[in-house]
């Protein structure tokens, strides 16, 4: 019967928690995917856009809003459903937070925010100091993280005559996010994510007017 040295067990112990330490939260740390806000009326979806997060209504509790308390009268008919929530968000050196604005529908304005995954079912929203997604709160995962998309994500595009680098991998759009669900378990109807692929209205955010527009 072999036996190993205490020193080397220790050793072999020690290895399996610093590799649980160090691997875990960069898994975890993925702010992309769908995320129902704290009061359950909306659903935002995240994605990797032109380098940046950026985070756009993809199910409203009440469907047909409209965002009439846009400063800008060109926007105020312009519908909920779609329109960036989380703006150009960059990444927080040193950190798994992403700094940028944050839209708040209810009194039209832009405040500086912070997105910061907590686990991986979990995302905070800090920075804003008044009212709808302001002053702190936790969104839910009710989708997975996302895939880089083409359409965001220059360094995919097609080069010549819509060929695709030889060097580079495929990759999908954020298009036709499933919802969340534990093996066995079933979305129920009128929850965020359970309209299928050919219902979700959204798709890949990243093609959206506002996000692929660039607003600086």
């Amino acid at each position: 019967m072999l036996h190993c040295p205490r020193t080397f067990a220790r050793t072999i112990a020690f290895s399996g928690l610093f590799l649980a330490t160090v691997l875990s939260p960069a898994l975890a740390a993925d702010p992309t995917g769908d995320w129902k806000v704290a009061d359950g009326v909306a659903t935002i979806r995240v994605a990797q856009c032109n380098g940046n997060m950026w985070g756009a209504v993809s199910w409203e509790k009440t469907p047909g809003g409209k965002d009439k308390n846009n400063p800008d009268p060109a926007k105020q008919s312009r519908p909920t459903l779609g329109m960036p929530i989380l703006i150009d968000m960059k990444k927080k050196a040193g950190a798994d937070a992403w700094e940028g604005q944050v839209y708040n529908a209810k009194d039209g304005q832009l405040y500086s925010s912070t997105i910061k995954p907590v686990g991986t079912d979990q995302l905070e929203i800090q920075g804003c100091v008044l009212g709808f997604l302001c002053g702190g709160e936790t969104w839910t995962r009710v989708g997975p993280p996302i895939p880089v998309s083409a359409a965001g994500n220059p360094a995919a595009a097609p080069t010549a005559k819509g060929a695709a680098p030889k060097s580079a991998a495929p990759q999908k759009t954020t298009g036709a996010v499933a919802p969340a669900t534990k093996p066995g378990q079933k979305q129920a109807a009128g929850t965020p994510g359970a309209a299928n692929a050919s219902a979700d209205t959204v798709g890949d955010i990243c093609l959206l007017p506002d996000i692929a527009r660039p607003t600086h």
